[in-house]
């Protein structure tokens, strides 16, 4: 991969990875970026926490602690959040204070750590057990929440001795695949209402109307992510591989084969507003790369991502003139529903996908991105 690392850009980057790239460009523009509990801040955390175990650089540590540190006081209270919300975004972060909490052992990451697992103790669930996306989305599971919470939660369990819930997590996902599939393409449609009472829920299976890009990607850096710490003896871990390649088998067909990248409406190609999504496509990377890495996947999903990275660095990648990268393309939010206003009401189709604002930099697809590259370049 060493040729997707220079591009003869000049500065202060020239000749580096680009995970480091990246990392040092986000930090470069944002020295103190997180000043709220955020699950997307979490996402670039996690990415440059990968950068670090590689590289050991004091200074991306210090980034870390740092922006988690504006957010998490000393007596382990966090800034911003309240567990009432019951929402499964709030969870992500999580990761972030148990790496510190192992690295530190500072008892306030400790203690934010444990409010975190305690929100899961009264979360509400669907019939089935799959836990809500949040209390104002009733009876609904989205892809998103499949990496906000689950691997947090997992990996808690793991380091605390949680081990009576593993099944019920690992559930999660299986909960989520076996409702959300669509049996023709075998892609995921982004959230599932058990009542079917949403406007978007289709009335016979629950399910939304299209496939984001997106949505799909977190339940795949979720899974792959979950299944490191989940247990080689868990009878559930090879269900959740095979799912986990199902998955990889559907998105690989919609894979752009000039550009190597993915679409914000994933199996919508040709149809017009649509656009190469920077964010989804990393995660898809990510995960592809990690789980061959892993052994959970056949190697041609190594290639895949390769040409996948490939198309981000050389189609949505800017480098200014001291070698500062930035990264275009990225859809800023999507969602379903509407939280308190009927008039922003998101239907699921493929125009609202579409008309989401697209952003310069957006964290969730600059850490999706450092994360992909690290992966990489193992």
């Amino acid at each position: 991969m060493s040729e997707l690392f220079n591009r003869g850009d000049n500065g202060k980057q020239a000749g580096k990875k680009w995970s480091v790239v990246m990392t040092e460009s986000v930090m470069h523009r944002e020295p103190l970026y997180l000043k709220k509990w955020s699950y997307d801040d979490g996402v670039v955390l996690k990415g440059i926490e990968k950068v670090w175990r590689v590289t050991g650089k004091k200074e991306y540590f210090d980034y870390i602690k740092r922006n988690i540190d504006n957010v998490v006081n000393e007596a382990g209270e966090i800034f911003g959040y309240k567990e009432g919300t019951y929402n499964i975004d709030h969870l992500n972060n999580g990761k972030v204070l148990l790496f510190l909490y192992n690295e530190t052992k500072e008892e306030k990451y400790k203690i934010a750590a444990d409010t975190l697992w305690n929100q899961m103790e009264n979360h509400p669930r669907i019939n089935e057990g799959g836990f809500w996306h949040k209390k104002v989305y009733a009876n609904q599971m989205w892809l998103d929440g499949l990496y906000m919470g689950a691997p947090y939660l997992i990996q808690y369990a793991k380091e605390f001795g949680k081990v009576s819930s593993f099944e019920d997590l690992a559930n999660q996902f299986i909960i989520m695949y076996k409702n959300a599939v669509d049996k023709k393409t075998g892609l995921l449609y982004h959230g599932y209402d058990e009542s079917r009472e949403q406007k978007w829920a289709d009335k016979e299976t629950g399910c939304s109307p299209n496939f984001w890009c997106r949505s799909i990607g977190w339940y795949v850096m979720g899974l792959v992510d979950a299944l490191e710490y989940l247990p080689e003896s868990l009878e559930k871990r090879a269900e959740l591989i095979e799912i986990l390649n199902k998955t990889f088998e559907a998105v690989s067909r919609y894979q752009n084969k000039d550009t190597g990248l993915w679409y914000q409406v994933v199996d919508m190609m040709d149809r017009v507003g649509n656009y190469q999504e920077a964010s989804g496509s990393a995660m898809y990377v990510y995960a592809m790369a990690k789980a061959v890495n892993k052994g959970y996947s056949d190697k041609k999903y190594m290639e895949i991502a390769k040409k996948g990275y490939a198309g981000l660095v050389q189609e949505l990648m800017d480098v200014d003139e001291e070698g500062y990268t930035s990264l275009r393309n990225i859809c800023s939010v999507a969602g379903l529903g509407a939280d308190n206003d009927e008039k922003l009401y998101r239907d699921g189709s493929f125009g609202y996908y579409i008309s989401e604002v697209i952003k310069l930099n957006d964290h969730k697809g600059l850490g999706a991105f450092i994360q992909a590259a690290a992966e990489l370049e193992l």
